[in-house]
Formats: C-alpha cells, structure tokens, sequence
C-alpha cells in the first residue's frame, strides 16, 4: 500500500466514526462560548497528542507475532462496527445529551490561547479511549506504516472539527447521526473482514 493510499484510508475511516461521536459535539459547544479559531486550534492539539499515542501504541503492538495481531485488530474493527450500530438507534438523542453535558462543563468568556488551553483540555480528557483511537491503533497494529496513519488520521479529526466550528449547527439539522453511524459502521465491518483474510491468508 502507498503511504498516500493508507493514509486516505485512515481519512475516510475516520471521518464517519468521528462525526456522530460526542467530540463533534464538544467542539460545537465550545465554539458557542468562544472564538472559533482558538478552539479549533486548541482542539486539533488535542488530537495531535491522542494520535501520536495511537500510532505509538499500534507500534508496539505491530512488534508481536503477525498473525494474533492482525486478528486482535480485526476483533477491533469488528467491536467497532458493532458498537457503532448499536450506538446508531440512540444516536441523535445521545447528541442531544451530550450537547447538554458539554454545555454544563464550558465556562463562557474566554478569549486567544485561554480559549485555545480551554479547547484542548476539554477534548484531550474527553477523547481517551475513543473509537477513532482504537481504529488508528488497529490500522498501524494490522501493518498499515505509522507516519501515513497519523497523517490520515489526524486530518480526518481536523476536518471533522473544523466542519463542527465552522457549519456544526447546519449539518446538525440536515445530517442524521444514526445514518453516519451506520457508514461508520459498515466501513469498520469492510475493514474487520479485509484485515481477517489478510492475516490467513
């Protein structure tokens, strides 16, 4: 796979697991308290650092016997799938929820690199453990190169953002969650059963 290719891959996955996913809503609220351009910058530093600690951790996954890897990150993608189904019944009422949640936590007033620092503390406690972290994880562990993951990866999560800052408001009424959960999820399910056959074969 070309690193252009593995890293487009990482976009496309990534972007439908992460635009019904509660940062999208994070990042709208906080763009409600403060200036646009500080959050987006201090959340996309937020996922920079959640990246890197993705990719490290596929890393050192990769390291270990081929097989049982390529197979735990299949079991990865397929927990993925499932769990966004699942999660695609309840998914606008969950944004409604979640909205409400972030709402709470943002204190309002804030301005330049305090909005910023705000930002990225929101998101960095917020984001440990999501889906899109795994899927990263799971590409770099199943042997997709670690630098194209990133790349595709953390793209996916800034543009994603940056649509939430910029549109979050417009798309919230003309896209439905639970259909972008089920994309999310029928591109996690594709990935599950490539990277079983790969790891076989």
């Amino acid at each position: 796979m070309t690193a252009v290719l593995v890293a487009l891959t990482a976009f496309v996955l990534t972007v439908p697991v992460e635009l019904p996913d509660k940062t999208f809503v994070a990042t709208l609220v906080l763009s409600t308290r403060y200036p646009a351009l500080p959050v987006w910058l201090g959340v996309i530093a937020a996922f920079f650092v959640q990246c890197l600690v993705a990719v490290a951790a596929g890393a050192l996954l990769s390291r270990l016997p081929r097989q049982p890897v390529a197979l735990l990150a299949a079991g990865l993608f397929a927990i993925g799938a499932v769990l966004l189904v699942r999660g695609a019944r309840q998914a606008d009422v969950a944004g409604a929820e979640n909205e409400r949640e972030y709402a709470d936590k943002v204190a309002v007033g804030r301005r330049g690199w305090r909005a910023a620092g705000a930002s990225f503390l929101v998101l960095f406690t917020a984001e440990w453990g999501d889906l899109s972290q795994l899927l990263t994880a799971g590409l770099v562990a199943s042997g997709r190169p670690a630098v194209p993951v990133f790349v595709g990866s953390w793209a996916a999560l800034a543009v994603v953002s940056g649509a939430a800052v910029l549109l979050g408001r417009w798309l919230q009424r003309r896209i439905r969650l639970s259909v972008i959960s089920y994309l999310g999820a029928a591109a996690c399910a594709v990935l599950a059963v490539v990277t079983t056959v790969a790891a076989l074969a």
